[in-house]
């Protein structure tokens, strides 16, 4: 593979790129065991999936998007099409880019409540979604060049990226594009500080933004608020796992409107970084508890019980000092002018 150059004149050598490409094995390794625990040990792969993985996750979108974005399993394995130039590299509109975009925030608030009705009990359940989502990939990495087909257009991490990461910590170099072919545009890896509403050229775009910004902050509330189930028993069990993220999500959705109408001398940046840091205070407001044994559920999300270790105040004021964080990072911290990775030279 040829070497990847950057736009500051730096090239990626030979050395980092091997230390990259063995960085991305051992992750992709650690994905693969993950999926196999899924399926012949779920106790265990629930655990690594849902207990360990998924709750660093939010944390490091925050500091440095870029190195999720470097390593993460899955983009490892759709991008081999294109690492293998067994890629058609058809390049996407941004209309259709725009589209899938909205699907990929659809897919998201769809399929996170279904953790707690299967996908948090049920390991194969979890391995057949994580399966599901790589064949998706792969199918759009044969067809779409680079990261457009997946990475920044249908995975449904890719909104909470845009959200998250607006103020990252450092750009890291690029260690998939060995070259810019402007596969998605704006690119979210190298477009310095990204946020949701960076690009508004149609009303995929628009509404992308808008129910992300101002709707997951209260789909993160709610989803918390409701207790795992065992599976699709009943209907009643179903609505329930939808109906408080969904209808938290409209308020919050609602108070973003009213305050991005009304009181439009706000920066919209400013805006967008306060439900961000909110959205992630809430998730490990409830998360940190869950895990250590002293959340509203007993058993959910449950890590290691330390109720009979810790005091309760302990675990308080990790909270707290937590939200202080964010809110400092997200929205009284400078905006750095940092893109998640850097561009590389065009092709």
């Amino acid at each position: 593979m040829a070497q990847t150059q950057y736009k500051s004149g730096r090239e990626l050598s030979s050395t980092s790129l091997i230390t990259w490409r063995i960085i991305q094995s051992a992750v992709w390794l650690i994905g693969f065991a993950i999926f196999f625990c899924l399926v012949f040990y779920p106790s265990l792969g629930i655990t690594l999936l849902w207990d360990v993985l998924i709750p660093v996750a939010p944390l490091l979108l925050v500091l440095s998007v870029g190195v999720w974005r470097n390593v993460c399993p899955l983009a490892t394995t759709n991008l081999l099409p294109r690492h293998l130039n067994l890629s058609k590299k058809k390049k996407m509109s941004v209309e259709l880019q725009s589209k899938l975009g909205l699907v990929s925030v659809a897919a998201l608030y769809l399929i996170v409540p279904l953790r707690h009705l299967l996908l948090n009990n049920n390991g194969m359940a979890a391995a057949w979604m994580l399966l599901i989502a790589v064949v998706i990939g792969v199918a759009m990495g044969f067809v779409y060049d680079w990261k457009s087909g997946w990475c920044s257009s249908l995975c449904p991490i890719h909104p909470v990226e845009k959200l998250y990461g607006g103020n990252t910590l450092i750009t890291l170099p690029n260690a998939h594009c060995d070259s810019c072919v402007h596969c998605s545009i704006p690119c979210p890896d190298s477009t310095p500080n990204l946020h949701p509403k960076t690009a508004q050229k149609n009303s995929y775009q628009k509404i992308s933004a808008v129910l992300l910004t101002g709707g997951f902050p209260g789909f993160v509330w709610g989803w918390f608020h409701v207790p795992d189930k065992t599976g699709f028993n009943s209907l009643s069990e179903v609505l329930q796992s939808y109906l408080l993220p969904f209808a938290a999500m409209l308020g919050t959705l609602l108070i973003y409107l009213v305050i991005t109408t009304v009181f439009k001398a706000i920066s919209e940046r400013v805006v967008i970084n306060v439900f961000a840091a909110t959205a992630v205070s809430c998730y490990y407001w409830y998360r940190i508890p869950n895990l250590f044994g002293f959340g509203m559920y007993e058993h959910d999300g449950l890590l290691v019980n330390l109720r009979n270790v810790l005091p309760l105040w302990s675990i308080t004021t990790i909270t707290v000092v937590l939200t202080v964080f964010f809110f400092y990072w997200l929205v009284f911290r400078q905006p750095n002018k940092k893109s998640w990775v850097v561009r590389p030279s065009f092709s």
